[in-house]
């Protein structure tokens, strides 16, 4: 058994039971797009918050453990991603990465914004030519030290 596994069982589970991850979210008591990074086996949950997780998706305590482990983060199949979605993003940093860099630089001076120190909220944005996806990510600036 591994993180992996306990990730495939829990996309499972919420197939096969027709699980929101916003409500899976609400019972964990943070936001859906945490949770879901978490159940995503890209975040680490603690034992109570794991123990909500296996009780929903039907997990094992064994698995549950699995869900307070350090996951290997970023881990994507490919250096280029291949789903279309996930693609999409990947073409954005590669069109618009460089302006993100250069307007964040202006703004705060020299430095990265956090993946650490990081909020993410996603909706969807009625429009009358078609819905939107709205996006807000808020990462910390942390500043290059001198030394």
């Amino acid at each position: 058994m591994n993180r992996l596994t306990v990730t495939e069982k829990i996309i499972a589970a919420k197939v096969s039971l027709g699980i929101r991850w916003s409500d899976v979210a609400a019972k964990v008591g943070l936001s859906k797009e945490w949770v879901t990074s978490a159940c995503l086996g890209q975040m680490t949950l603690s034992m109570e918050q794991a123990q909500v997780v296996a009780e929903i998706f039907g997990l094992t305590e064994e698995e549950a453990r699995w869900l307070t482990v350090t996951p290997y983060k970023g881990s994507l199949p490919t250096a280029v991603p291949t789903d279309p979605l996930i693609y999409r993003f990947y073409e954005m940093i590669n069109v618009y990465g460089t302006t993100f860099k250069a307007l964040i630089h202006e703004e705060f001076g020299d430095g990265i914004m956090s993946a650490i120190d990081f909020k993410m909220h996603l909706q969807r944005e009625n429009d009358p030519n078609g819905d939107r996806v709205r996006i807000v990510m808020s990462g910390k600036f942390l500043p290059y030290k001198q030394y």
